[in-house]
């Protein structure tokens, strides 16, 4: 999988939004296999926010924020991750840059694959992070778990992706971008 993931990215032509006065942001996709570093297959790293964020509460999401000073959108991601889920960088094996979006907050998102060396430590922050999910793939590639509606995003018609996950609705960008992400790999995401 790992070299499955670097080489389709390296291949990718990205989609990349223009720097400017537009607040910039990096997330990570954190990808490891097996649950708590034992057997099984791949699965995703993700976060419930807390309902005291000041954006998003409650949503499902990457570990990531806002770029800070003139820091790399690498470093942004890592530490981010560091800073919610406690997982240090010596941990995360970057994979490869994904395509720019626009967050509906006006915020310019990009988000890193990166591959989790097991085992790994995990520490929520409490104020931001209420619970950590550790998503088996196979959930966003089977249709009984997605549904897509119709919707609108700057005048343009586009679909909006929700996947159920036990308890769990996954949605907004980070349903959007993992789509994206497993057409990419050609591990589909479970219907356009």
């Amino acid at each position: 999988m790992k070299e499955r993931i670097r080489d389709a990215l390296s291949e990718l032509d990205l989609r990349r939004l223009a720097d400017g006065p537009r607040p910039q942001a990096a997330v990570l996709m954190p990808l490891f296999q097996g649950c708590d570093g034992g057997g099984g297959g791949w699965r995703l790293l993700l976060t419930k926010r807390t309902e005291e964020v000041e954006t998003h509460k409650g949503q499902i999401s990457f570990p990531g924020g806002m770029r800070e000073g003139g820091e790399a959108l690498e470093e942004t991601a890592l530490r981010e991750t560091f800073e919610e889920v406690g997982i240090p960088p010596e941990r995360v094996e970057l994979l490869g840059r994904f395509h720019d979006y626009l967050a509906v907050t006006g915020v310019r998102v990009t988000p890193f694959a990166a591959l989790l060396r097991t085992p790994f430590p995990v520490t929520p922050q409490v104020h931001e992070v209420a619970e950590v999910l550790r998503v088996p793939i196979e959930t966003f590639s089977d249709p009984a778990s997605l549904r897509v509606e119709k919707g609108s995003f700057q005048g343009e018609a586009v679909n909006d992706y929700y996947y159920a996950y036990g308890a769990h609705t996954i949605w907004g960008l980070t349903a959007r971008i993992i789509h994206d992400f497993l057409e990419a790999l050609a591990l589909g995401g479970g219907g356009r």
